[in-house]
């Protein structure tokens, strides 16, 4: 290999041979044959120049390695900068400047949490974050636009410069908890009702048993007493077995929140399904004098869903505003599907009766839980099941103009 030495009297060599032709090539101007013949001379020098300067180049490796220790500090903090730009979880800065009213967000999640259609209140949410102590994890709960929606915060104290901080880290959970309490309430209702139907089918048959042997005794028995207590048994056998089949129906309706299938994804044009809706539930709306409307944004608006399964969950929407608006003079639904910011999917089902009492809000998305006479608690439990099945979620949001409003969200 040769030394640096002759490299380098190689690349003088050939620089000085460089100049030569040059200034043969400046005398030759009037010449245009003599300057060609220089620059063709001119071509081996050059590289003789160049394979040396290329040879006495460290390799890329040394001078990464040679970068001054300044230039390594900032090329680290760009990449640290960027990983935590994009970091799945919320951080925000808090300290007596920036918490008087608003919490200063320190990447994108953050922004995003604070934007427009995400949280209602960002001088609530900051004051809860500045209450949580200095140290370890806690539920934090917080309105938004699509309703209540929660997330898990941890604090960390720090001091830059001689001034004390705090950064509180939000990580959203809200679809986490709602598919484990639906998984938690599918496999409750599973077993209750087959522990419950197994005992109420033999009662239920055992009863129908004992009135046929009641009846065939009848006939033998003697006497006035003997007759009315025959009848009174009889009664009492008949009362069993209508009431135990009658909880055995109840039970049953159960299931379907339990042993759903699963759903069948396809390609769903919005404006059709919604069309089938409302030819189904629109007659009952147009015979009290009430109007359901249906809007979609744009009309080629569709998503990837069980269609079976999305039409039922806005059926059953649609029967609980019909029940609540019973009694108004113009009972009136709507349901508006549209995008919104992040190109998500938003499909709202409102009516303009009474509204959702602010104290059974915790309540409605329970199995079992109702506050009208004859209900039995499964129409939001299953919408919910539903919606989610299919990717979705859903929410009640307070609307402004009163009544109830039910956001789902793709």
């Amino acid at each position: 290999m040769a030394s640096s030495a002759s490299l380098r009297r190689g690349a003088l060599a050939g620089v000085a041979a460089l100049m030569a032709l040059a200034a043969a090539a400046g005398a030759a101007a009037g010449s245009p044959r003599l300057q060609v013949t220089c620059a063709l001379a001119a071509l081996v020098p050059a590289w003789l120049v160049w394979r040396a300067l290329s040879r006495m180049a460290p390799p890329p490796a040394q001078m990464a390695q040679a970068d001054p220790p300044m230039l390594r500090r900032a090329d680290d903090a760009l990449v640290l900068e960027a990983r935590l730009e994009h970091a799945p979880v919320a951080l925000f800065l808090l300290d007596p400047s920036t918490c008087a009213g608003e919490a200063a967000p320190l990447n994108a999640s953050a922004r995003q949490l604070l934007a427009p259609g995400r949280v209602t209140d960002r001088a609530a949410l900051c004051s809860q974050l500045a209450a949580q102590p200095a140290s370890g994890r806690a539920l934090l709960a917080f309105d938004t636009e699509r309703g209540v929606e929660r997330a898990m915060v941890a604090m960390s104290s720090l001091t830059v410069q001689g001034k004390a901080q705090r950064i509180a880290a939000l990580l959203p959970v809200e679809s986490e908890l709602e598919s484990e309490t639906l998984n938690a309430w599918r496999q409750l209702v599973q077993v209750l009702t087959h522990e419950i139907m197994n005992s109420l089918t033999p009662v239920a048959s055992l009863s129908n048993t004992a009135q046929g042997m009641l009846a065939e005794l009848q006939p033998q028995l003697e006497g006035e007493v003997e007759a009315e207590l025959a009848a009174d048994l009889g009664a009492a056998l008949d009362a069993i077995a209508r009431r135990a089949t009658s909880l055995a129906d109840f039970v049953g309706s159960y299931r379907s929140l339990s042993s759903m299938p699963e759903p069948v994804p396809e390609q769903v044009a919005l404006k059709q399904l919604l069309v089938r809706v409302s030819m189904l539930v629109e007659p009952a709306w147009r015979a009290r004098g009430g109007e359901l409307r249906i809007l979609v944004e744009p009309d080629s608006l569709a998503l990837v869903a069980d269609a079976g399964q999305l039409e039922q969950a806005l059926i059953n929407l649609l029967k609980n505003a019909f029940e609540a608006t019973a009694g108004l003079a113009a009972p009136r639904a709507t349901v508006h599907a549209r995008l919104v910011r992040g190109a998500r999917l938003r499909i709202e089902v409102s009516d303009n009766g009474p509204g959702v009492p602010e104290e059974l809000l915790p309540h409605i998305f329970t199995p079992f839980f109702t506050t009208r006479k004859g209900g039995r608690g499964i129409g939001l439990a299953l919408v919910r099941q539903l919606v989610h099945a299919n990717g979705g979620t859903v929410r009640h949001v307070r609307p402004v103009t009163g009544g109830a409003r039910f956001v789902l969200g793709f």
